[in-house]
Order: structure tokens, then C-alpha cells, then sequence
């Protein structure tokens, strides 16, 4: 699903609410948890990764719904707090915890992912009981094919690189409070492919059985991080569920030595479809050949475009198929500000579009105070 609301809907929201604007569906959203839950093995803990969207009705729906949380600021936890949720479903990331978030964390009963010693240090010193985290290692391996956003296998400001961890593990057997129960590592980012899932996950487990065996780690959690994507074109296969679910089962299987709970922690694949973001075009210019469609917002509403280079799907509301090359610009004052090029119909000012798949990463990851335009409102639809 490209678009949570069609055309009738989308120009509803723009007269009752104002453009540009995002809505979301709480519909959908239930639906997308549904349909992952529904293929898990009952082992499979669902983490939303709030990074993708904060919006509190967002959050209170998957709350409803069972969903633990994974947190990456102190914002973020304060989000989650807010849900009175009981301790257990929360886990707190992020390659640099200052004292004060961790404070907060280990207050709420959050489980911390560690990113390195000085995390195992300090919430040694913060506690005065046994305290169980995970560790987040920057693998050796390299199933990321060139993704920008999660890296290789080179170096890295996420977690303690595979090879540095036994010198890690001496010198944490040294602490009072801490005791390493988990192991954190994220590989993958919008990965549509359940085969490759299925190996990235697999590499994990092996790198789990590795530090068990040769380590002596017991873990209760393997917290295989998120990465499960969405389709961004008609072109585009959705994530095959079954065998997706599958997979981990087979893993499970394989990997009979762990007994604890996996951890995953969809964010675009839970929020992403239910969102849609409204913005009418301001004017049309002409430039050396090329056709400029100027909106209300931009980057400084839609930035993973231009991080990625992977836009959001766009329909004109209203009217159908088209075949007119636009480049769609923002209102900002840099050329940095484009969320795309597309074949459109031959649009004027005035038009509404609608940009189908932003209820993650979208208002929340733009360059909201730039040139201090208002921020869009949300809204939260059923």
C-alpha cells in the first residue's frame, strides 16, 4: 500500500485541516503490526523503533497492541514514559549516552544497549545492584551491500567492533553491577528481500554462538535490530511475510543452543504506509528545459529524499495518470530542496499532491527550523 488514504479523503484533510499537513491512519498502522506479529515465532519480541515516527497516537496505538519500544534519545524515552508501560518493554540505544539519559533509562526499567566499555563503566557506577544489558558489536561481516545509512563493514561510531570484544569482556569482568545478557546488531536498513533478511539474521545468530562458545556469554536477548522495508513504486515487491516469519523460525531451529527471546525493531515497516503528507503547488517554473514544480514544503518536511535519494511516492490528487516531467523543489532558499523527479499530469498552482509512505521518516527527520517555516500539523485519523 503506497497511499493510506485516497483521493476523496486526501482532499478532505486538505480543506479540514490546511496544507501542507500529514495524516495517519491508525488503521493501517494496526494492520502492519498485525500482519508481523501474526507470522512471528512466539519468541520474537516487537520492539517499534520510535526513531521512525513519535507521534503519541502512534505510539499509544502499538502500545495497545503489546509492542515494546526501542528509544534513542531522552526525548524519546520521555515519549515512551508516557505511556505507563511496565518495565521490560523498553530499550534504550544510541552511540552517545550522556549521564542524564542514562539516569533516565535505568529509572524507567529501560534495557540499555551498550555501545562500548564507557556505557558498561558508567552504569556501573549509576547502580548498586546486578543490571543486565546488551552489547551492541559492530560486525566483521559486511551484508549492508553499500547502504549509506547502516554502513559496512568498516569502521564504525555504532557499537564495539567484533574483534575488540574480548578485550571488552576482561576488562568489563572487572565491574561490580553490570552484567552483559544481550547482544545488539543492526544490519540492515529497508530490506525488502526475505532470503537476505534471513542471511543477515542468520549471520548474527552465528556471530551470538560465537561469543557463547568461545566467550562464555549468556544470552537472554539477541536483538536483531530493524531494516524490514516497504515498497517506495508499484514496481516494488513488498516484504513476503510468510517466508520472512519463516526464516526465523528456520534460524530458531538451526540455532537450538539459545534459548532466550529475539529481539526485532520495525520502524518504517510499521508506520511508514499508514502516513501520507498534503502540500498544493505554489507556482510553476520553466528553467532551460526543465519544468519546476515549487510546493509549500520540502526538505524541510521530507528530507530522506535527498539523504537517500529514494523518493516517496507522489500522485496528483484528483487527477489520475499523467506523463509531464516535473522536479518537484521546495520553498527553501537552497537547491538542496527537491523530493524528486516524476511524471506527473501537467500541474499548475494550486494542485494538491499527496505523498504516500511518510508516516516514518518524514516530518520528524526534516529541516524543520530552517528559514522558520510553520511546522505542519498531524493528524491522527482513526
Amino acid at each position: 500500500m503506497l497511499f493510506a488514504f485516497d483521493d476523496t479523503q486526501c482532499r478532505s484533510l486538505a480543506e479540514t485541516h490546511g496544507t501542507p499537513c500529514f495524516a495517519y491512519s491508525g488503521a493501517v498502522a494496526e494492520a502492519q503490526f498485525r500482519a508481523l506479529r501474526d507470522v512471528l515465532p512466539g519468541r520474537v519480541r516487537l520492539a517499534y523503533a520510535v526513531k521512525a515516527n513519535p507521534h503519541p497516537g502512534l505510539l499509544a496505538r502499538f502500545a495497545s497492541l503489546g509492542a515494546s519500544f526501542d528509544c534513542a534519545s531522552i526525548g524519546e524515552l520521555g515519549r515512551v514514559e508516557a505511556l505507563n508501560l511496565e518495565p521490560g518493554r523498553t530499550f534504550f540505544a544510541g552511540p552517545g549516552k550522556r549521564e542524564a539519559e542514562l539516569q533516565k533509562a535505568l529509572a524507567m526499567g529501560v534495557r540499555i544497549q551498550a555501545e562500548g566499555f564507557e556505557d558498561l563503566a558508567r552504569i556501573d557506577a549509576l547502580v548498586d545492584r546486578e543490571t543486565a544489558v546488551n552489547l551492541r558489536v559492530h560486525p566483521a561481516f559486511d551484508v549492508s551491500e553499500g547502504n549509506r545509512i547502516i554502513g559496512g563493514s568498516g569502521p564504525s561510531a555504532f557499537g564495539i567492533d567484533e574483534e575488540d570484544v574480548p578485550a571488552l569482556l576482561a576488562r568489563a569482568a572487572q565491574l561490580r553491577h553490570v552484567r552483559i545478557r544481550g547482544l545488539h546488531v543492526f544490519a540492515a536498513s529497508n530490506q525488502r528481500d526475505a532470503a537476505k533478511l534471513k542471511t543477515i539474521h542468520g549471520a548474527v545468530l552465528d556471530l551470538a554462538k560465537r561469543l557463547h562458545e568461545q566467550h562464555g556469554l549468556t544470552f537472554e536477548q539477541i536483538d536483531l535490530g530493524g531494516g524490514l522495508g516497504i515498497p517506495y513504486a508499484p514496481e516494488q515487491a513488498p516484504l513476503d511475510l510468510a517466508a520472512f516469519g519463516q526464516g526465523l523460525s528456520d534460524l530458531l531451529g538451526r540455532h537450538a543452543w539459545y534459548k532466550g527471546e529475539l529481539i526485532l525493531e520495525p520502524g518504517r515497516f510499521l508506520a511508514g504506509p499508514c502516513g501520507v503528507y498534503l502540500a498544493r503547488v505554489v507556482r510553476i517554473k520553466e528553467s532551460r528545459g526543465t519544468r519546476f514544480a515549487i510546493l509549500e514544503g520540502g526538505i524541510n518536511h521530507l528530507i530522506r529524499p535527498l539523504l537517500t535519494g529514494e523518493p516517496f511516492p507522489v500522485k496528483a490528487v484528483g487527477q489520475g495518470e499523467g506523463a509531464a516531467a516535473h522536479t518537484l523543489a521546495g520553498p527553501l532558499c537552497t537547491s538542496l530542496d527537491r523530493l524528486g523527479e516524476v511524471r506527473l499530469p501537467e500541474l499548475k498552482a494550486g494542485d494538491l499532491l499527496a505523498f504516500g509512505s511518510t508516516g516514518a521518516y518524514g516530518l520528524n527527520e526534516g529541516m524543520t527550523h530552517f528559514l522558520s517555516h510553520p511546522v505542519p500539523p498531524e493528524i491522527w485519523v482513526g
